[in-house]
């Protein structure tokens, strides 16, 4: 192989976040860095680490880590999914890789995926660190995508849910939590689409801390996200933005409509298919436009 793994562990606002670090043959450095991570609810083993091969094996220096509270990682209250503390872990292993004396510290790039894919449209934004940024199938619009996914009548019982686990935990009680994809018929989760429970129930097979539950709160997190908000901030910053035709998780038009905010510098690659098929079919297809895309900019 052209490239080394390690496990590394940082500290993320005083919780210890674990992950990968991937590094090219030495003889090269000083290296550009990836920082990545994953989408809702999902830990590093999958699929993520084919992704993270193909950057190391182009040259590039790769931190690939779970999230505080999910997986590998510290933190508590376990499972809980808040794009405000992820993004600032994206933060912290951005400054713990920079610290890395391999590492050129001017040329650090972030890779994101799904839920992830909006979280670094909003670090691209907004930290100039960042020298070049990948976003594929990104969470464009949480607050849309709940209107789309729930009628008016489960939003509503969704907030008087999220009302009484409000009280609960004030008095003392743990999180309520939820399926993330239904273990069987009429269990109410997140996901309930087919694709999306096929695929979580075979990923989950790589290995790696997975566990099929978020806490509540965290929907209530998600309804309240708005990374496209964002997009037309990243400029100057290299943007590549990877869309499904078919997603119906992160909806295909919200994240045209994004892109079409974006300013250059920016690429957008289209994909055929739905949501999960960037891990699958399409992984060379998508894998490899990332990778061209952070040679280009920063190698």
């Amino acid at each position: 192989m052209d490239f080394q793994r390690q496990d590394i562990a940082f500290s993320s606002d005083g919780d210890c976040v674990r992950g990968w670090l991937y590094t090219p043959r030495p003889g090269s450095e000083p290296w550009p860095a990836i920082v990545m991570a994953h989408g809702f609810g999902a830990v590093k083993e999958m699929y993520l680490d084919r992704f993270a091969e193909s950057f190391a094996a182009a040259g590039f220096a790769v931190l690939l880590f779970d999230y505080r509270r999910l997986g590998a990682s510290d933190g508590v209250p376990r499972q809980e999914i808040d794009p405000a503390t992820q993004i600032e872990d994206y933060r912290n292993a951005m400054t713990w890789i920079a610290a890395q004396e391999e590492v050129d510290a001017e040329r650090i790039g972030i890779w994101g995926t799904s839920y992830s894919g909006g979280h670094v449209l909003i670090v691209a934004a907004t930290d100039p660190r960042v020298k070049c940024v990948v976003s594929q199938v990104p969470t464009i619009s949480g607050n849309a995508v709940a209107k789309r996914r729930f009628t008016p009548d489960k939003i509503d019982d969704s907030a008087k849910a999220n009302a009484q686990d409000r009280l609960a935990r004030m008095q003392g009680a743990a999180p309520k939590v939820w399926n993330l994809v239904p273990h069987g018929s009429g269990d109410p989760a997140v996901y309930s689409a087919p694709d999306a429970v096929e695929w979580y129930t075979n990923a989950a097979r790589r290995g790696g801390g997975w566990r099929n539950e978020v806490t509540l709160r965290s929907l209530e997190y998600s309804r309240a996200y708005e990374p496209g908000a964002w997009v037309s901030f990243i400029s100057p910053c290299p943007l590549l933005m990877i869309v499904a035709d078919r997603d119906a998780i992160t909806p295909t038009d919200l994240a045209l409509g994004a892109y079409e905010q974006a300013r250059q510098p920016k690429r957008l690659e289209m994909i055929r298919g739905g949501h999960f098929e960037a891990y699958t079919t399409a992984f060379d297809t998508v894998s490899g436009a990332a990778r061209d895309w952070f040679v280009r900019h920063l190698l």
